[in-house]
């Protein structure tokens, strides 16, 4: 009932409004004559208090000079209508009391008056016939635009799309005032951004060495690290107009919808180049093609992936997407020629963190030493701590500080959510466990893995541990060093009296999974009919060897940790540092 309703407002509301001005009008034509039998009608003729009289089809009406109104049925006098005036006319005397009555008042001095419609009678029935009207205009685009909904929801894509006015997105192009001294925590990725924004700028600069500009570039990491306000100081330090749609908006039922909103950004875009299109959770329509994809969904994708390779180096458009799950898009779309550029937005470090602690606290009153609260915010992203000083300022107000203080912090901490759990400070054992642990994966990866660039406090699911390497052209031996890479943190913990740990829980699922497809997939077992004994040959023999590596660089391990607790981040280059 409520979505009914809610689908037809209007009509529910002109309905509404009916009623209202028929009780309003019903109150004021109400007839407020008192009606009485003929004999009290008669007294109160021979009182000669009477102002007027008045008759209508069914009463007679006598106003008083008083305002008092009084009715009484003209039946009666009706009966004797045509003998009074036949009467009157041949001059003959009427000797019935009732005749007699309505001849000395028709004329007699009393005035006799024509009932007179009432103002307020006269605009009901105009509110009436206004009404009706607007409803039956209304029930009648109502039907026209549910006959055109039902044209578009056929599955029939050779249709005009040209029609489609009324599904049409608004893109209204937006100027950002955000710059990138606004934005905290992002010190790696903004030298690409700073790279794209000077091409923005001085664009001829870079095209007279033959240099174009990326089509696209697309922003990878957790929720709430910031990705949104990076693409909107990108826009804002260039000065160029700024587009932004979410993913889900190009995700719709009806068939080529999607598309046509796709199209319509890009040629809004290109209208306005140089500017920058920004889709916020592109997954919504990026996900990787397949058999249980609805047509519409694969429509619009085909449509995006046609724009963004339709592109011409020189049209000053460059498209900005975000996302947290990298892992489900379509290959096409990630491909060079579409998203040229990928840039991953890591949960900020110790220092990053003090930077946006700063910027959060810019206008509130405290006494906090931010060094010891970036301490305590270990794991959160930038909006979890911006959520966090705001619970932290409430806590102060409700407990009468003009201030806020360590102990706001410490109250509110818990209240703070990490995506779907709550994020509660870790202990010193707990990081100490997070530092042997990472301390381990990266020393391995450092000898062992080819793209290994760092290694975080926080971050136990590395790229290379969430299977983000191509393995389509990979080695047995390179296969073996993956799999050494994710029994390598367990290990660590082991060798330095830690024990296994839940940490290992995801890099252990890896490792079964590779080993899986060695024996199954690629012929790398002992037999080519494998089982799984083969898979726990592969994986015993990977920790055996492993374990013995691990032991010899107890001691650069040790090292690695300590610099983790208290940096949380050690670059590839921090790790040569330490075994040089």
């Amino acid at each position: 009932m409520l979505q009914w309703c809610k689908e037809r407002k209007f009509l529910v509301t002109a309905v509404i409004w009916f009623c209202v001005v028929v009780l309003v009008s019903f109150i004021l034509i109400i007839d407020r004559a008192k009606q009485v039998d003929y004999p009290t009608f008669n007294n109160i003729l021979k009182e000669n208090l009477i102002k007027e009289i008045s008759l209508s089809s069914t009463y007679m009406y006598v106003y008083k000079a008083d305002g008092e109104i009084y009715k009484v049925s003209t039946r009666d006098i009706v009966l004797c209508t045509r003998m009074i005036e036949n009467s009157y006319h041949k001059g003959e005397i009427i000797h019935d009391e009732k005749c007699q009555l309505y001849l000395s008042f028709k004329y007699g001095n009393i005035p006799l008056v024509t009932p007179k419609t009432s103002v307020f009678t006269k605009i009901f029935y105009a509110i009436n016939v206004f009404f009706v009207g607007l409803l039956i205009l209304y029930v009648l685009f109502d039907e026209s635009r549910t006959n055109k909904d039902d044209k578009y929801s056929s599955s029939d894509t050779g249709g005009d799309f040209n029609d489609l006015q009324t599904m049409s997105l608004r893109i209204e192009p937006m100027r950002s005032s955000v710059k990138l001294k606004d934005v905290a925590g992002i010190k790696e990725a903004k030298e690409d951004l700073i790279e794209i924004i000077d091409y923005l700028k001085n664009p001829k600069k870079y095209q007279d060495l033959g240099i174009y500009l990326p089509k696209g570039v697309l922003l990878v990491g957790p929720p709430g690290v910031g990705k949104t306000m990076i693409a909107k100081a990108i826009a804002g330090e260039s000065g160029i107009p700024f587009f932004y749609q979410s993913g889900s908006s190009f995700v719709q039922v009806y068939v080529g919808v999607g598309a046509q909103r796709v199209r319509e950004l890009f040629a809004k875009a290109r209208a306005n180049a140089p500017s920058i299109i920004f889709i916020d959770e592109i997954d919504a329509v990026g996900k990787a093609r397949g058999a249980d994809n609805h047509q519409e969904w694969e429509t619009t994708l085909n449509e995006l992936l046609t724009e963004m390779d339709g592109f011409s180096e020189q049209s000053g458009v460059i498209v900005i997407g975000a996302t947290n799950q990298v892992d489900v898009m379509d290959q096409a779309l990630l491909r060079s020629g579409r998203f040229d550029r990928r840039i991953y937005i890591d949960l900020p470090d110790l220092q990053e963190r003090e930077e946006i602690l700063k910027v959060h606290l810019n206008n509130r009153r405290h006494n906090l030493k931010l060094h010891e609260i970036a301490k305590i915010c270990i794991g959160f992203s930038g909006a979890n701590i911006a959520s966090l000083i705001n619970e932290a300022a409430i806590n102060a107000l409700r407990n009468n500080r003009q201030e806020i203080i360590l102990q706001d912090i410490l109250d509110t901490t818990q209240k703070v959510m990490f995506g779907k759990k709550r994020q509660n400070t870790l202990s010193m054992q707990e990081r100490k466990a997070l530092a042997y642990y990472n301390a381990g994966k990266g020393i391995s990866q450092y000898w062992l893995s080819n793209d290994f660039l760092k290694i975080t406090l926080v971050d136990v699911n590395s790229e290379t541990s969430m299977n983000q390497k191509n393995q389509e052209y990979s080695s047995e031996s390179e296969l073996i060093s993956e799999i050494k890479i994710a029994l390598s943190g367990n290990l660590s913990l082991e060798v330095h009296g830690f024990g296994a740990s839940t940490l290992a829980k995801h890099d252990i699922e890896r490792a079964k999974d590779i080993a899986r497809k060695m024996c199954e997939e690629y012929g790398m077992g002992e037999r080519l009919i494998t089982d799984y004994d083969d898979v726990l040959e592969i994986l015993e023999k990977a920790k055996t060897e492993h374990k013995e590596f691990i032991l010899s660089n107890k001691n650069y391990i040790e090292t690695i940790a300590q610099r983790l607790m208290e940096q949380e981040k050690v670059s590839k280059g921090d790790i040569q540092k330490i075994l040089e």
